[in-house]
């Protein structure tokens, strides 16, 4: 009776469901609300370093202070994993996979905690920590502890990295962790990781994971650090390989500073993913994909379905039930297990996310918000919205956002779907919608971007590589081409290079043309008929636009020969001329690209004494030498008929795999 006459029925409010948070708080007290940092397996206050606060979104207050690492940390930290790669990297496989078996345990018997101080510190709703984040962190470490036991007989061309240093981004602290640590330690490599300055909790919990597994000391450090910090790891001579998930611009500074160092760098950046939505598809279960898209983790997401792509004759349909479910969604504090939308990270990023609605406003685009109320207080919040009746140029559409916001923009045929997906200067990832399999599978294979997805968004596994092209950086973590970003070849040898300060100072990029050198009248390239090396762009040979030679000599300093000095003109002109090129050339039957290898294989070969001599006067090699170098190129293009047909299929195989594995999850 008393149910009958409640308003509950009717209305059907959400109550609160709070998750507690005193374990997590009783944790962080342990430490006295003050931490340091962790290197060789010890807790290290250094004298005379700042420290500073680690605020909650939800309400901006302090939840501990923590501890500025310097680049004299860094160099401490860095000696000690040198020092533990000696052993560590001659550790057995299995050895090495007891202790990520350890750490996946540890990090499971802690999962609701890990869950719970990562929501406090990210802002995000612990439904997503708690059943979304930590679970597959767990099952990282689980699954590299196989490649671990693996390594010698799967991998055994290839050896440990050794030092390296991973920078990771605040939206995904205890995942992005995850994702670097467990491929790098499983290889035999030693880490130093730098946490973002805004969301640090985490890795320090995670460090006493590692504590509590028995991992030997050095093998993984942590140092808390503002942006000296990360440049100083990143610029460390004795760092072997840069690990970057973090914003574009960032990655651009990083490529130059590592550039001619001999490190390896894999960069993992944003995005401004295409979510496709075709008249086929299931217009219910898309716009439920919309919501995993956009408004996970609100919208702070390298891959989020940020660009929102429908087929015109279903827009108004789409954007109607787009709205109501829009509404429906609710936003409140992150350790409420009735919310959908928690806080924002930081007030910084709060207004960056305003900024770009307001502009979009201000320019006459639609701007639709939810109704929901936002709570009250000192959070960071922010509604999600959706911005229709924009232009493909707008900037809320070409740039990343990186917080609760959609755009909606229509097309009429897979083709201009394809178009508008492309047009971007990211290519991270995509999705997919259409209960069409033929449709799904040729717009997938089209767009270019590192993961497509059909049907979902947002599906993430340790087995399946993830990564990006273009803007949305290079390499890919995660599968087993994830491990080989931490391995190299054992017969290369290890090339490091250091630059003056001079040289670090010169203008990045600066195109300043050599002075001319004309030969003398009697030396025999004076003697000799003259010969023009044009460059080869589009099936043809053409001379620089800048009409500028450079001079190439030999080492002794004799003049070998001129060839033309290219500018960003010739550049363009060459990648407008490969992208004309990738559709046909990509659609070409294998047989028919090993036909043309064979083909560039016999003409090298017909002209062996003149390679041979040319690369003899470059180098400086003998001419038996240069002979070699020969030999083994054309190894590479001219295989053995006898085992082409196997090889063939083996490689027809691999790219079918490639493409349900890499390009599109079902």
């Amino acid at each position: 009776m008393a149910l009958r006459n409640s308003s509950l029925l009717e209305t059907l409010v959400y109550g609160p469901a709070p998750e507690s948070d005193s374990t997590a708080r009783a944790w962080i007290d342990q430490h006295e609300r003050r931490f340091g940092l962790f290197i060789n397996n010890q807790w290290v206050h250094p004298e005379g370093r700042e420290y500073t606060d680690t605020c909650s979104p939800a309400d901006n207050t302090s939840l501990a202070a923590i501890c500025e690492g310097t680049a004299e940390d860094a160099d401490v930290a860095v000696q000690a994993a040198r020092t533990a790669f000696t052993s560590w990297s001659k550790t057995s496989g299995h050895e090495r996979a007891k202790f990520l078996y350890a750490i996946a345990r540890q990090m499971q018997k802690h999962q609701r905690l890990l869950a719970v101080v990562e929501s406090m510190d990210n802002g995000k709703p612990i439904r997503e920590s708690r059943d979304a984040d930590t679970p597959l962190c767990v099952r990282h470490f689980y699954y590299h502890a196989g490649w671990a036991q693996l390594m010698d007989s799967e991998l055994p061309q290839y050896r440990p990295v050794g030092v390296i240093s991973q920078v990771i981004p605040w939206n995904f602290p205890l995942l992005m962790l995850a994702w670097k640590i467990a491929p790098a330690i499983a290889m035999g490599n030693t880490v130093v990781l730098k946490p973002a300055p805004s969301t640090r909790l985490s890795a320090l919990l995670f460090a006493e994971i590692v504590l509590a597994a028995g991992l030997p000391p050095g093998v993984v450090n942590i140092l808390p650090g503002g942006n000296d910090l990360g440049f100083a790891l990143v610029n460390h001579p004795d760092v072997d390989k840069v690990a970057f998930t973090g914003s574009t611009g960032v990655g651009r500074l990083l490529r130059q500073s590592t550039a001619g160092s001999g490190k390896k760098l894999s960069l993992e950046l944003g995005g401004k993913s295409p979510f496709v939505v075709f008249d086929s598809c299931d217009i219910d279960s898309a716009i439920e994909g919309v919501v995993d898209a956009i408004w996970y983790n609100q919208g702070q997401v390298c891959c989020a379905g940020s660009r929102c792509l429908v087929q015109e004759n279903i827009y108004d349909r789409f954007m109607h039930k787009l709205r109501r479910r829009m509404n429906n969604l609710r936003i409140g504090g992150p350790l409420d297990k009735c919310v959908d939308i928690g806080a924002i990270n930081s007030k910084r990023q709060l207004d960056t996310i305003a900024g770009y609605v307001e502009e979009a406003r201000a320019s006459g685009a639609e701007v639709i918000q939810s109704t929901a109320p936002l709570p009250e207080g000192d959070g960071f919040w922010f509604p999600p919205t959706v911005i229709a009746n924009v232009q493909p140029t707008s900037k809320c559409v070409v740039e990343e956002i990186f917080g609760p916001v959609l755009t909606v923009l229509t097309f009429r045929h897979p083709k201009e779907a394809i178009a508008l997906s492309n047009n971007t200067a990211y290519g991270l990832a995509s999705s997919v919608w259409t209960q069409d399999i033929s449709l799904a599978l040729d717009v997938a294979f089209q767009i270019r971007a590192g993961v497509v997805w059909v049907n979902c968004h947002n599906m993430f596994d340790a087995a399946a590589g993830f990564g990006g092209y273009k803007e949305s950086g290079y390499g890919r973590e995660s599968g087993k081409e994830g491990l080989k970003e931490y391995l190299e070849f054992k017969w290369k040898g290890v090339v490091r290079r250091s630059f003056t300060d001079e040289q670090k100072a010169a203008p990045w990029g600066a195109d300043t043309p050599p002075a001319i050198e004309l030969p003398s009248a009697g030396s025999a390239r004076g003697q000799s008929v003259d010969k023009t090396y044009k460059m080869y762009i589009g099936g043809k040979q053409s001379r620089p636009d800048g009409q500028y030679s450079r001079t190439i000599r030999s080492p002794s300093g004799a003049m070998v020969g001129e060839v033309g000095e290219g500018n960003r003109k010739d550049i363009r002109n060459a990648v407008e001329a490969a992208h004309k090129a990738a559709p046909g050339w990509g659609k070409r039957a294998a047989y028919n690209r090993s036909q043309i290898l064979f083909y560039i294989a016999e003409n090298l070969d017909a002209r062996f004494e003149e390679f041979a001599k040319r690369i003899a006067s470059m180098t400086g090699e003998s001419i038996e030498s240069a002979r070699n170098v020969r030999v083994a190129s054309s190894c590479h293009l001219h295989l053995d008929r006898k085992n082409y047909n196997a090889l063939l299929l083996e490689n027809s195989k691999r790219k079918s795999a490639r493409g349900v594995r890499d390009c599109v999850v079902w």
